[in-house]
């Protein structure tokens, strides 16, 4: 068996380069990277790609991936033109493309969690370049395309808790939003769940988040628990006065049971390492 290609478009950010870790034994596997940093300058599975000015086509034609993962971040108006050019190459070839979208989707709709079929409907300008991408991709044939719609990122290295642990060590204040309920992942579940659909073809829409949910308040609290033992400066912002969801469940695209997970397992398990 030939192994399978798979590119994987902004590998460099932290999400882009854990799918990439997560599936470079089992597949032929390449990314892109914008800053030039050399541990991805000396990585010959590396392309360096600057989204506003090289054409993706280059790139796709040098790889001739089966599989494209999009996790690219960066302008906006580049990566709509750079998504128009990967479903028109998708719609020829014989490739699939996972799109990594977010639970801002359905920011509009703060009164109770969002399941896969629900209408997109964004107050942010994030969540409308999400939609946007989106709805160009369900233009495409049903086979060829999965969006995967992601909550919050935790986890060691993330951005977030990376931030978290800058601002205790400043004695800067954490933001918690006491009103808001959501659920979670982290980059360890998210790429074990991304690796499954790839190796079962998976296609269609797809809620990768824990399977319940928790006020943010109290899941940062607890993570800032596991993080050491000082007093965070805690910052609380009400930006309602009622709850709000920012939650992605799954209904009708249920992973199996040894790739859900709660919140907990989030905190207990993968947070600090």
């Amino acid at each position: 068996m030939e192994k399978k290609k798979v590119l994987i478009l902004g590998g460099s950010g932290f999400l882009g380069n854990a799918i990439y870790k997560e599936l470079c034994n089992y597949f032929d596997t390449y990314g892109t990277y914008f800053n030039a940093r050399r541990s991805f300058e000396n990585n010959q599975q590396f392309f360096q790609f600057n989204l506003e000015e090289d054409d993706i086509f280059e790139i796709l034609d040098t790889v001739k991936p089966q599989i494209i993962i999009s996790a690219i971040r960066g302008n906006f108006a580049a990566q709509i033109t750079m998504h128009q050019h990967l479903a028109e190459y998708i719609g020829q070839q014989n490739c699939k493309l996972y799109f990594l979208s977010s639970a801002n989707v359905f920011d509009a709709y703060s009164k109770y969690p969002s399941y896969e079929n629900d209408k997109t409907l964004s107050e942010s300008i994030y969540g409308r370049l999400k939609i946007k991408i989106e709805n160009m991709l369900m233009r495409l044939p049903k086979d060829k395309m999965a969006i995967l719609r992601i909550p919050m990122v935790f986890g060691n290295g993330s951005p977030r808790v990376r931030e978290m642990k800058n601002l205790i060590l400043n004695n800067e204040p954490v933001e918690v939003f006491p009103n808001l309920i959501l659920n979670v992942t982290n980059d360890d579940r998210l790429t074990q769940q991304i690796h499954y659909l790839i190796n079962r073809n998976k296609t269609g829409i797809f809620h990768l988040g824990s399977t319940d949910l928790v006020h943010h308040e109290d899941f940062i609290k607890e993570v800032l628990e596991r993080v050491g033992t000082f007093n965070p400066i805690i910052k609380r912002v009400y930006t309602t006065n009622e709850d709000r969801y920012l939650a992605v469940l799954p209904k009708s695209n249920l992973l199996p049971k040894n790739l859900r997970f709660t919140y907990q397992e989030i905190i207990d398990h993968h947070i600090i390492k």
